[in-house]
């Protein structure tokens, strides 16, 4: 039941990772649209039409995703608000409940699938085999 419950830790702990991944990609590519938008500004003021470059550069560029935050300060909140804290408990109950080993739902899984003497199929390494 405990390596069950770990694994469910895990689980979501990785979810988190892989949301905080997303959170990276949109700053990224919004990062990336607005280094567009500077590109299409001085396109526009280049073909004499700086009342619209004006305006696009007002309105859009360097705009809030959401009221008073850019991206990076959406990630800094998270990693300190969720991802850290989540890293940093989880950490502290494999630590506790077994010695820090990481993915033994996992290595069960593997030991109960695997083949013996098939090549394909090893077993899992002893505990402290780095």
């Amino acid at each position: 039941m405990t390596i069950e419950a770990l694994g469910s830790l895990s689980k979501a702990l990785e979810t988190t990772e892989r949301a905080r991944g997303h959170l990276y990609s949109f700053h990224q590519l919004t990062g990336g649209a607005d280094l567009e938008v500077e590109r299409a500004v001085r396109l526009l003021r280049e073909a004499g039409h700086a009342e619209w470059a004006a305006k696009v550069e007002a309105e859009i560029l360097g705009r809030d995703v959401i009221p008073g935050h850019w991206t990076f300060q959406i990630i800094e909140a998270c990693n300190d608000t969720c991802c850290r804290p989540f890293q940093e408990l989880e950490r502290s109950v494999v630590n506790a409940l077994v010695q820090g080993r990481d993915h033994l739902y996992e290595a069960e899984m593997k030991e109960a699938r695997r083949t013996v003497a098939h090549s394909d199929h090893t077993a899992r390494r002893p505990v402290g085999d780095g």
